[in-house]
């Protein structure tokens, strides 16, 4: 049974993070597909920008998901629960940075009017 539960899981983690992959590829298709059809306008590259920080952040919180999955139900020890923290406060780093890159502002400041 529980051979049966380790397996399951094992499947979701790499499902989600398939997701997370795919999330991101997309993104990153359908960024360069609408840059390359509005390349002349006026804040082509800024969009650009902004849909690709966007899709790299859903991926990026879609692999943060499996890694907890993976680290909390799989495989839980010291070690792993080590190196699941350094990824989430790595990947955790990435998305401030991207939402500041996204945004043009900190998440804790009022939006600009």
């Amino acid at each position: 049974m529980e051979t049966i539960f380790a397996g399951t899981l094992h499947g979701t983690t790499r499902a989600i993070e398939a997701c997370g992959v795919a999330v991101i590829v997309i993104g990153a298709i359908v960024a360069g597909v609408t840059f390359v059809r509005h390349r002349n306008a006026e804040n082509s590259y800024r969009e650009l920008r902004s849909t690709l920080g966007r899709a790299i952040l859903l991926g990026l919180e879609l692999l943060v998901a499996a890694d907890i999955i993976n680290t909390v139900a799989i495989a839980p020890s010291l070690t792993s629960l080590a190196v699941l923290a350094g990824i989430v406060v790595i990947r955790t780093f990435l998305s401030l940075s991207l939402e500041v890159e996204i945004e043009g502002r900190w998440p804790w400041q009022r939006p600009k009017t």
